[in-house]
């Protein structure tokens, strides 16, 4: 959370009753200042700031009602902390992707066994690529970027493996930015905190729009965790649009990883568990 905030200032609204999860992590590997970059510029990253500000991330999903359960540290793969992009955890299945910078896929492995005790686990397989972060699900929507990361065979699969469970697969395109979730999450019951520079509005039908605030283009990925959701720290002006519509919120600082471009979804896999 903010430094020198305790809990309660950090809550906006009333939090809501949270369901037993299991929060998947992986911690800041040494070697993050290798990271892959697609739209910032290389940036000199704190090793020890980015590691103190990941266990406050983790001590957040745990306040949040989350057992958080760390992966191994992975000395020799930079990008190995933000573990959202291995997988795509659903009610009935977990789905292990094919990473669209190849440096990533040998993370697949720790992330696939920590799962598989978990959830049945499937797999898209190559010449398919798709990232976790490119993943949005609403209810039993998927909603896929079709971004640098994540091509059109990956969403074909996805749609194969997912259908079988009552799932429908909706490809979108994305600009702009990495991810989906880059440019668009669900923040509250119907709601969606949205970028309309990089994502269409018009593609989430009934859904209420709540769009960035100009200056703060990169503020529109959240995580959300039952009624709450947990924002970075860095963009107060959006803040004040959730305020304004009474949307629960907390606030971490994650400044150190967004060099990386990381982002709070970025760095769990979230599994209900029974």
């Amino acid at each position: 959370m903010d430094r020198g905030r305790d809990w309660g200032d950090n809550c906006h609204g009333l939090p809501g009753e949270v369901m037993m999860l299991i929060a998947l992590t992986r911690p800041v590997s040494p070697s993050i200042v290798r990271c892959e970059l697609t739209h910032l510029e290389r940036q000199p990253i704190d090793l020890d700031l980015a590691r103190a500000q990941h266990t406050e991330y983790e001590a957040c999903l745990a306040r949040l009602g989350c057992k958080v359960q760390r992966l191994p540290v992975a000395l020799d793969l930079p990008d190995s902390v933000f573990v959202e992009d291995i997988a795509i955890v659903l009610d009935e299945i977990a789905v292990i992707t094919r990473p669209g910078a190849a440096s990533r896929r040998p993370e697949i492995p720790a992330v696939a066994g920590a799962l598989e005790a978990y959830r049945r686990l499937l797999h898209i397989e190559a010449p398919g690529t798709l990232d976790g972060g490119d993943v949005l699900r609403i209810g039993r929507v998927l909603y896929v970027g079709l971004s640098g990361r994540s091509n059109t065979a990956g969403v074909e699969q996805l749609r194969c493996l997912v259908e079988p469970f009552g799932y429908r697969v909706e490809g979108i395109m994305v600009s702009g930015c990495l991810h989906l979730k880059s440019a668009v999450t669900q923040v509250a019951e119907g709601t969606l905190l949205l970028n309309p520079e990089w994502v269409s509005p018009k593609r989430f039908g009934e859904m209420k729009i709540i769009a960035v605030d100009p200056t703060e283009p990169h503020a529109a990925n959240a995580l959300l965790l039952d009624r709450i959701a947990i924002l970075s720290a860095a963009y107060p002006a959006t803040q004040k649009w959730l305020e304004r519509k009474n949307i629960p919120f907390v606030v971490v600082d994650v400044s150190e990883l967004a060099k990386a471009e990381g982002a709070v979804t970025c760095c769990s896999l979230i599994c209900e568990v029974e």
